[in-house]
């Protein structure tokens, strides 16, 4: 699809988002998961834990997430504080793809450790932020963080990304986006206050590559950190306050098979 106009563009993407970022999305989507719950730990926890499955198809992505929700008594928060050694052999045979009960183990370990020392995963993204919020400083700090204690497996590492080795980092991007961006509109949460929406990159996966390559959006060839910068970048010419709000528009054009 072609534009003789940035304006023209522009006001595409426009009509896209406003028609895709709908509660009516909800149910299709891995974010259904946060939104059964309340509490707001609750909703970072089942969110984490929904966005670091998403890779594949979605049903399978949202069965798996529930799956989960339901072995922890669906309360999640509490089941990371207060589970007991039972408790956690109720988990085993657990697995997505290549999502292990060994992966998951570690999981919880680093939430309890988290949680037990501050009353937001938020806090996990700030650790060493100073001054202006930086994603790409964000997320190697949480990579860092998140495997800062002695035991982990070398095996987890594959499913926490980190710019540091150029990975698009989707399924974190997605999660912040998730936290962050309060439009109102019954989509993102938006109960993160620290992380400003306007430093959120996009989640790039292969439905958002195609449609940004297709709207020349994109022209780096490998799909790596350095096309999130420039698909972001690009994105903020439009809307430097919200640029991930295209997120919708980027993967729903694919989705819908519309481009």
């Amino acid at each position: 699809m072609f534009f003789k106009k940035e304006k023209d563009l522009y006001m595409f993407l426009e009509e896209m988002v406003l028609k895709m970022n709908h509660p009516d999305f909800i149910i299709y989507d891995p974010i259904s998961i946060p939104h059964n719950f309340q509490k707001k730990q609750d909703i970072e926890i089942a969110g984490f834990f929904s966005a670091v499955f998403s890779w594949g198809n979605r049903k399978t992505i949202i069965k798996k997430s529930e799956e989960l929700m339901s072995l922890m008594g669906n309360s999640p928060f509490d089941f990371i504080l207060n589970h007991s050694e039972f408790d956690l052999k109720s988990l085993h045979g657990f697995k997505h793809r290549t999502f292990q009960f060994t992966d998951l183990l570690y999981f919880i370990s680093f939430l309890r450790h988290h949680y037990e020392n501050s009353n937001t995963l938020e806090d996990a993204f700030l650790i060493k932020n100073q001054g202006e919020f930086l994603q790409k400083t964000a997320l190697e700090n949480f990579h860092s963080y998140f495997f800062s204690l002695p035991f982990f497996p070398q095996r987890t590492q594959k499913h926490i990304s980190t710019p540091a080795k150029k990975a698009t980092c989707k399924r974190l991007n997605m999660f912040l986006r998730w936290m962050v961006r309060n439009d109102q509109k019954g989509v993102d949460f938006g109960i993160w206050n620290n992380i400003p929406a306007s430093q959120l990159m996009i989640p790039l996966d292969v439905h958002v590559e195609k449609t940004a390559r297709k709207l020349g959006l994109l022209h780096r060839k490998q799909r790596d950190w350095l096309a999130v910068e420039e698909i972001t970048n690009n994105l903020k010419k439009f809307d430097p306050v919200d640029p991930v709000k295209y997120d919708f528009a980027l993967f729903g054009l694919s989705i819908e098979k519309m481009i």
